[in-house]
């Protein structure tokens, strides 16, 4: 949760906070598999004082997954808490054994991939056996009906949310401007995202093929690529072997204080994935009121509204990709509500923003 930021950390991080706001009287123990105690916590969010935060981040790989889930099952045997919730499927399995032993419920947050096409027949147990699996997609429920034989009424939906007060519409910031060599009318094309090995799904390759096309018609666009990860050598290497170095700016990491003035920046955010559960940044752009391009074959379609806030492309193909970004570019876009940025703040505010979170979790446990 503290030492990395990605969509399942940042998630865990919005349902702790409104378990706490909503239960401020109940005892917290949060146990993060891979933190490490001396951590400093990087959070705008403030949890209560009295949570226990478990840290197993500083034991060796061959003793970690043990000792996590041993520890987690001896201590709710202990306690006997209302409710166990794992905020990743990896960990049903020890709350399934708990279950077992002790007859302690428990709820299972299914994001993206890691519940799609799932193999391992004790991690399927452990989802069917579960009290409740909260989706973070409508896309991602589906999948798992399809794919698991498991009682529909058991999944429901929690949509990701995002801190509406960190991200509003502005100007192009005039230090980015100068950091990067831009100018203020030059089309910006803003992807942020995780640059792993193991993130290729997330479309950024097929942006940067897109590019020679989009550039034949927009001479002076530039990609600007945000995030850190062990891909950013090829990465580097594909753009050197395409001739794009004056067209793709490679960023590398951003703190949260500065993605807002980032998604300012840019005139476009495009991430084509097809392997995403939902995609917190989606709402961060469209909360700045920016034109979206994504994937139509993930989770994506979910903060796009199916199409209604943005541009959904099929992810695999470039030339769709290049025709779709040099048509927002040019203001020739065939869904004009893109080029409403107060309509696009509005309605993502409206549906996915904390206080709504909140209510949805609030109603979850309600009827539970």
């Amino acid at each position: 949760m503290f030492g990395f930021k990605g969509g399942i950390q940042v998630y865990s991080m919005f349902l702790l906070k409104a378990l706490q706001d909503l239960y401020p009287e109940a005892n917290y123990d949060v146990f993060l598999k891979y933190d490490k105690q001396n951590l400093k916590k990087r959070s705008n969010l403030q949890f209560l004082s009295s949570t226990k935060f478990h840290y197993f981040g500083d034991l060796p790989n061959l003793l970690q997954n043990i000792i996590f889930a041993s520890k987690i099952i001896m201590l709710a045997i202990l306690h006997r808490p209302n409710i166990v919730i794992s905020t990743h499927v990896n960990y049903a399995t020890a709350c399934y054994i708990l279950k077992l032993i002790a007859g302690i419920p428990y709820w299972v947050v299914a994001h993206g991939l890691e519940v799609w096409d799932i193999e391992n027949k004790m991690t399927k147990l452990a989802l069917q056996k579960a009290d409740k699996v909260i989706s973070v997609s409508n896309y991602t429920r589906q999948r798992l009906l399809q794919e698991i034989q498991i009682d529909g009424d058991k999944i429901v939906l929690l949509p990701n949310t995002f801190d509406a007060n960190q991200f509003e519409i502005k100007p192009k910031p005039t230090h980015l401007l100068k950091r990067y060599n831009l100018k203020d009318e030059q089309p910006v094309i803003l992807t942020v995202t995780r640059l792993g090995r193991m993130a290729k799904y997330k479309g950024y390759d097929q942006i940067i093929h897109a590019l020679i096309k989009v550039r034949s018609q927009i001479p002076n666009v530039h990609f600007l690529l945000v995030g850190k990860g062990d891909d950013l050598p090829r990465i580097q290497t594909l753009v050197n072997s395409l001739n794009l170095q004056d067209s793709i700016t490679i960023a590398g990491f951003v703190p949260d204080e500065e993605l807002c003035a980032h998604y300012n920046l840019c005139d476009v955010f495009a991430m084509p994935s097809k392997g995403e559960g939902f995609g917190i940044v989606y709402l961060e752009a469209l909360a700045c009121g920016k034109p979206v391009l994504a994937g139509n074959q993930d989770g994506s379609i979910d903060p796009l509204a199916e199409g209604k806030l943005g541009c959904l492309v099929d992810p695999d193909n470039v030339e769709e990709i290049a025709d779709n970004l040099i048509q927002i570019l040019q203001g020739d876009c065939s869904n004009p509500v893109i080029y409403q940025p107060e309509y696009l703040q509005q309605k993502t505010i409206e549906a996915y923003e904390f206080s709504q979170f909140r209510a949805n979790l609030a109603k979850l446990f309600s009827s539970y």
